[in-house]
């Protein structure tokens, strides 16, 4: 009894430290319970980010590869089209050689003759020597006969200008203005104005009526029949102010009509523009076959010779000698030239 009554005291005091101890226990708990999840949580973002580098490398390599094999299928692409282009340009350097070496000897072996020619431009430029001679012999009369007017010309209006101004002649009593006292010597208009003879105003004419006295009537005498009269000449002065001459108003009013574009253009103007550049291409080209080197189009094609080769009188002579004519006789050598190969 003793003992349980020592335990009910002490009751109070162990509910006291069970209480104590297991709140202490609670409170440990917690923080190992948080530094569990946080060092759960380290790891696990460790592993992922160990997992997305890992597929970072990955995809790097895929990328690389594949870009790889991008970039070596479009040089091989570039490649292909670059030795193709330069295929295509030695080709059309070797047509355009061909076509040189042919054209230049064909005209140079029947069309171009180099003697008729020299001959032609010799007589031409004679011509024109001559022609240009007579031109300038032409020039200098017409510049002497121009001269020879211009200075009858001025003579006439002088003398004209001498006799209107007849009035400022030199008197006895007064001397003019151009034969002032105080020169040694008198203008030479003053010598003009002495042969000069005055400019006297030209009455009008007027017309003589010729009537006979024999058809006269009876009742008419010459005191009743009208006299004509003279009358005294019109001085008209010209128009004061800024007015033009009428004939500058009259062409101005009466002018031609300046059509526009689209009425001066007739409608089918590209038509023709179109038409008249394709002749001119028909006319520039010596053949229209494509030229195409990759091609079977012109293998089976017949040959037509030309008609001064196929004629069986042989080919035409146009003149006694030809440029390209070969003389074995003044050859220096017997050597034949070495070619460079292409």
């Amino acid at each position: 009894m003793a003992t349980l009554a020592r335990l009910q005291a002490r009751s109070t005091f162990l509910a006291q430290q069970y209480y104590f101890r297991n709140s202490v226990v609670d409170i440990f708990r917690k923080k190992e319970y948080d530094a569990a999840v946080k060092i759960q949580s380290w790891f696990r973002g460790c592993r992922v980010r160990a997992y997305l580098r890992h597929l970072h490398r990955v995809a790097t390599v895929i990328q690389k590869c594949w870009r790889g094999y991008l970039g070596r299928q479009q040089y091989q692409l570039i490649v292909k089209l670059a030795f193709c282009s330069m295929k295509m340009n030695l080709y059309n350097a070797m047509a355009v050689r061909i076509q040189k070496q042919w054209r230049g000897y064909r005209i140079r072996k029947y069309c171009f003759n180099y003697f008729y020619y020299k001959e032609y431009l010799r007589a031409v430029s004679e011509t024109n020597d001559a022609i240009r001679e007579a031109l300038e012999e032409f020039a200098e009369m017409k510049e002497r006969e121009d001269k020879k007017a211009d200075l009858e010309r001025k003579e006439k209006k002088k003398g004209y200008e001498a006799r209107k101004m007849h009035y400022l002649l030199s008197t006895k009593q007064i001397p003019g203005i151009y034969n002032s006292p105080f020169r040694k010597d008198p203008d030479p208009w003053e010598l003009r104005l002495q042969k000069a003879k005055p400019l006297i105003s030209q009455r009008p004419k007027v017309k003589k009526i010729s009537v006979s006295v024999s058809n006269w009537p009876a009742y008419a005498s010459p005191q009743v029949l009208p006299q004509p009269k003279i009358l005294p000449p019109i001085d008209r002065k010209p128009c004061q102010g800024p007015f033009r001459d009428i004939t500058e108003v009259l062409e101005q009013r009466y002018k031609p009509l300046e059509p526009t574009l689209r009425v001066a253009e007739p409608i089918n103007e590209l038509q023709a523009a179109r038409e008249e550049l394709r002749k001119q291409e028909c006319m520039r080209n010596i053949h229209d076959d494509m030229f195409l080197p990759f091609s079977s189009y012109n293998k089976n094609k017949k040959y037509i010779p030309l008609m001064h080769s196929s004629s069986k009188y042989g080919p035409d002579s146009y003149g006694s000698q030809h440029f390209r004519d070969e003389n074995p006789t003044k050859w220096l050598c017997n050597k034949e030239i070495k070619e460079d190969k292409i």
